[in-house]
Formats: structure tokens, sequence, C-alpha cells
């Protein structure tokens, strides 16, 4: 048996990894990524950056793409919990325009890994949480793209119970809708909308 259990998700290329923890009576030790196991689970890619998040309950982050220089993620939360939303924004799709959502914290430890095409965003549940993801291309400030967390032709469901106020910064109280985009390697600058 391998380090990690992979499970295809339910839009096109988006994954479950589940890392092997092996405790004892120190405390535990897993490995969270091999690139030789993941390839062999069909996922052949190679990260170029690692990032890091702190956030505290009731952050809203997202949801966000970058235009010309997509960005596979593998994602996780080391510390504290979110749920993680995903939309398919790639035309020629089966599932564009499909949203998912999952939650994921320390304690459950599920990796998700989001292919390029995919707007993503998260929500904060608990007092505060720490939210890691590996990338496959660099950022860019200038090719961010993103559209309204609460767009209604998507329709994510986000959490709301407990939750109290949502915390998002000036940019995403500002983007634009989904259906205003374009995505032929261009979307219309926020700013402009």
């Amino acid at each position: 048996m391998g380090k990690f259990r992979f499970e295809k998700g339910p839009l096109e290329g988006l994954y479950f990894v589940e890392p092997a923890l092996f405790p004892d009576s120190r405390g535990s030790f897993m490995e969270t990524y091999e690139s030789r196991e993941f390839r062999d689970a069909g996922l052949d890619m190679e990260f170029v950056q690692d990032n890091e998040s702190w956030s505290r309950k009731g952050t809203l982050r997202g949801l966000h793409f970058q235009i010309r220089h997509p960005q596979g993620k593998l994602v996780r939360v080391v510390q504290g919990e979110v749920f993680d939303a995903v939309v398919d924004i790639r035309p020629e799709s089966s599932t564009c325009g499909k949203w998912f959502g999952r939650i994921l914290s320390g304690d459950n430890r599920i990796q998700m890994y989001i292919p390029t095409g995919f707007a993503h965003g998260f929500l904060v549940l608990s007092g505060h949480a720490r939210f890691l993801y590996k990338c496959t291309d660099y950022y860019h400030p200038e090719d961010q793209g993103g559209f309204l967390w609460k767009d209604p032709d998507i329709g994510v469901k986000w959490p709301t119970e407990g939750i109290g106020e949502f915390f998002l910064s000036e940019k995403d109280k500002k983007l634009p809708h989904f259906r205003d985009l374009h995505f032929s390697g261009k979307q219309k600058d926020p700013g402009n909308v």
C-alpha cells in the first residue's frame, strides 16, 4: 500500500488526497507530497511555488484564478478548518460552471488537487486557520482574475451557521459576475466593470 489514498472528485480533474499518518508515543509523522506516487495516480505535475496564509474566522478568500498563467494547486489546512470551494471555468469541460465544496482541516488531513482552469476560494470556519498550497505556476499579480463569491449563477452554498460576519478584501468585494467574464484568454478587468 502506498503512502497516499487518491480519490477522484466530482468535477473533471479534481482529486482528493489523504496521506497516511504514522503515529507513535512522540506524536505523528506524514508525507504530504511524493512525486512518484502522485505520478502513478495520474497526477503528473511540477510544483514551482509554495504559499501559506493565516486567516481568522469568517475570512473568505476568493473566488480567484490566474488568466494567462493558470495554476494547478495542491491545497491543505494544517491548523483549523475551512470550507474550500472550487469552480470549473474551462469552457471545453463537461463540468464548466459547476462548483464543489469540501471541509478541509488539520484534523482530517485531506488535501485537494485543483487542476488548472478552476477558480478557487475558501471560508475559515474555525477561530483561525493556516492554509498551505503548492502551485504549478508562479504567482503573477497582474494576471489575477476572479468573480464574486456569492455569484447567483454559480450558487456556491457557503456555510453560514456560527460564522457571523464574513471578512473579504476590498478587491474581492468588487469582483465581477461569472457571466461577465470572457474565457478566451482574456477577462474583463474587475476595475472596469
